[in-house]
Order: C-alpha cells, then structure tokens, then sequence
C-alpha cells in the first residue's frame, strides 16, 4: 500500500526555512513572474512557495552544484519525504525526468516546471512523464527488458516455492498483449498513449511514479 504523502511546506509556515532571504526580492519575482506562464499548474503563490522550498533545500544540501541547485541525494530525500517514494529505480529515473539538461543537478526552473507535471499534470503530461520514467535507455521505446526490470524492482518480493521471474515475465506478456497495438513486441509512445487513453490505470502500469492522488499543495 502506497504511503500518503506528506505536504510541502509553506512559506512562512514551520520548516519552511529563510533561505529565500538569500536571493533579492527583484530575482525572486522575476523567477515567479516567469515560472507562474511556465508552470501553469500554480498560481502566483505557490510558485514562490516552491521557490522557497528550493532555496532552503539547497541551502541545507552542502553540495558542489549548490550554486546551480541540488543533486540526486537531496531529490531523492526529498521524493522519499514528502511523496512516501522508496523505489530507487523509480526515483533515479523521476530526477532523470525533472534534469532536462542532464546535468546531474535540478535547478529552480526544472524543480518549479517538474512539480507542476508531477502534482497536476494533464493526462497527456502525465502519459509522456510516465513513459520517460519506463524508457529506462532513453530509446523511445520501453522494451520488454525494461518492463520486466521495473516490474521487478517495484513488485513486493513474496515467499513462494516458484520462480518470482516466471511471473514476471507473464505479467510482461500481459502487458505487451494488451498495450502493444503494432505487435511488433515493445511499446512506442502512441502503443502506451493510447493503452492509457482507453484504460487510465495503466498509466503507472510498471510502477508507481506520480504522487499519491491525496496529495495537494
């Protein structure tokens, strides 16, 4: 059972840190003017909210990338504190996702830009978010390497005198026989959106990458 997640803090509220002080209230809105059009999931308020929370989570990270954001054990931690995340797998490829640049650091703009996806996203962000996370090399494609891989790191490991790999590989099956409408044994884009598009709870069909549906800011 997935944990509930936890609500991010808010400015001014407890733990949500001074670390905002740092940066001057000029840049600080002109970053929510800008990210208020790009993240058009927030308002005006929580943009700067999330801005906050990302001053203070750098400012507590001590990393090298402090200056540009914040690295994958901050993000990590932060997946893990506030959204009840546990997968490694998973929330290695969710920071894949937020770090367009593939730089190895988040910066305010993707942090801000990643969130509104994550937390509020359409079905159709929530379609391409889904399978950047399965598309584990980044081909296009999620293969049946990959959807066993996931299947695997995200299934509960029960006792059993059979081999949990044949089971897996049936649930492979499975899935390639009802999302994989060009038969040609792996899934595009347009197989996974549609699958999604006609059943929504294989959206998260090899893993559970978004939020808990109770969380909100």
């Amino acid at each position: 059972m997935r944990r509930r997640a936890r609500r991010l803090p808010r400015p001014g509220c407890p733990g949500s840190g001074e670390g905002a002080a740092a940066m001057s209230k000029k840049r600080l809105q002109q970053l929510v003017e800008s990210l208020s059009r790009s993240a058009k999931h927030f308002n005006r308020g929580e943009v700067e909210c999330l801005i906050r929370l990302f001053d203070t989570l750098v400012s507590a990270s001590h990393s090298r990338f402090a200056v540009a954001g914040f690295d994958r054990n901050v993000f990590r931690d932060t997946l893990h504190r506030a959204f009840g995340m546990t997968d490694d797998v998973v929330m290695d490829r969710v920071f894949r996702t937020f770090d367009r640049n593939n730089d190895n650091c988040i910066s305010v703009v993707e942090w801000v830009e990643g969130l509104s996806v994550f937390l509020r996203g359409t079905l159709e962000e929530r379609i391409k978010y889904c399978f950047e996370v399965y598309d584990l090399n980044g081909d296009g494609y999620i293969s049946r390497e990959e959807m066993f891989q996931m299947l695997k790191n995200s299934l509960l490991k029960q006792p059993s005198e059979e081999d949990p790999d044949e089971g897996i590989k049936d649930l492979v099956d499975i899935a390639l026989k009802k999302m994989d409408y060009d038969h040609d044994g792996k899934l595009s884009f347009a197989d996974f959106e549609e699958a999604v598009k006609n059943e929504n709870l294989l959206l998260e069909a090899f893993g559970p990458c978004l939020p808990d549906v109770k969380f909100g800011i």
